[in-house]
């Protein structure tokens, strides 16, 4: 066997990544295999390798690209070297790659233009969705299609790159929240506590946080009976008690609920649906992709991820993560992790 750094092959010089990507060329069936798995991988990299798969001279046969952050605008961008006849790949190893039902209707769609080929599709540790997974699995029963190996389920690995430290704005701050430890801890109190009058700070027990979030972010936090866990423009009201002041209860904020009797209940523009789990998780992450129009939230068990929500929409103002306490009673907590 010949291992070739990837650098040195022209037609991958395109595709950003760490140096640990490798390409594994085997003489004696001719076939190229290629490793990319936890290589920081980008939506410009799915491109570049949507042309390989499309090239004439393409002859690559496994593709693995497992545990990085694609998401469904790169895997769409990777359907489009699918759906091309002189695609080869046989192969294709997405696991971890925070692909949704999104991603799965263009996996589809490019398998179904081109189904003579692909015989495994790895897809764990993502979340398909009941019509991912459905409209994948009617390709099994294709007699076009050539997939005889299907994998999905399973929990999502922590996107450590896009750890984000979100700080609280006090002057935002209820006063009948309690801020300790550093800040980074709130406790819903029944005794009013002395903030001084701030324009910013809301009248219902809500907080904001100063970060105006554009990119990529990822965080962590711990709770107890009962708390909002939310996204907001900067702009949401803060004096009164309309919906126009309470996180996912208009139309420029993204909630989720956690509650120990109630499960998960996310909201947005006062539209609610309740997510059904035998037992909550005391910890929550948030995953939100501003230019891709993604806010994620998961339940934390262990070192692993298992997803709740995702909201798929457009951003078009800087994103402030929220907390809140509209359904709490006093002693209940959030903590930034």
């Amino acid at each position: 066997m010949i291992w070739i750094q990837y650098n040195l092959v022209n037609f991958y010089s395109a595709i950003s990544m760490s140096s640990q990507g490798t390409f594994q060329f085997t003489r004696s069936s001719s076939q190229i295999d290629s490793t990319l798995s936890h290589c920081f991988l980008s939506e410009r990299s799915c491109a570049a390798l949507s042309s390989v798969l499309s090239s004439q001279s393409s002859s690559l046969r496994e593709l693995d690209l497992s545990n990085n952050n694609l998401q469904d605008s790169g895997v769409e961008l990777l359907s489009d070297g699918l759906k091309s006849p002189n695609c080869k790949l046989e192969s294709l190893r997405l696991s971890g790659c925070l692909i949704s039902e999104e991603g799965c209707a263009s996996l589809a769609s490019a398998l179904s233009s081109n189904p003579s080929h692909l015989k495994e599709l790895d897809l764990s540790y993502n979340h398909p969705g009941e019509s991912g997974v459905k409209s994948l699995l009617a390709g099994l029963k294709d007699p076009d299609w050539r997939l005889e190996d299907l994998r999905y389920g399973g929990t999502c690995c922590r996107p450590s790159k896009y750890v984000t430290i979100i700080t609280i704005d006090p002057n935002s701050v209820n006063r009948n929240l309690k801020l300790s430890e550093g800040n980074r801890k709130v406790t819903l109190m029944e005794e009013l506590q002395s903030y001084p009058d701030h324009p910013d700070r809301f009248d219902e027990p809500q907080l904001l946080c100063s970060d105006g979030l554009t990119g990529r972010h990822y965080w962590e936090v711990e709770w107890r009976d009962g708390v909002d866990i939310s996204v907001s423009y900067r702009r949401i009201r803060r004096k009164g008690d309309s919906g126009d002041c309470w996180f996912g209860e208009n139309d420029h904020s993204w909630r989720l609920y956690c509650s120990n009797n109630f499960g998960y209940i996310v909201c947005h523009n006062k539209r609610q649906s309740r997510i059904s789990y035998a037992s909550a998780s005391n910890r929550v992450a948030v995953y939100v992709d501003c230019p891709a129009g993604i806010l994620s939230f998961y339940r934390v068990s262990s070192d692993s991820l298992i997803h709740l929500h995702t909201f798929n929409t457009t951003f078009t103002e800087p994103l402030h993560p929220g907390f809140g306490f509209s359904r709490s009673g006093p002693g209940s907590w959030v903590s930034l992790c």
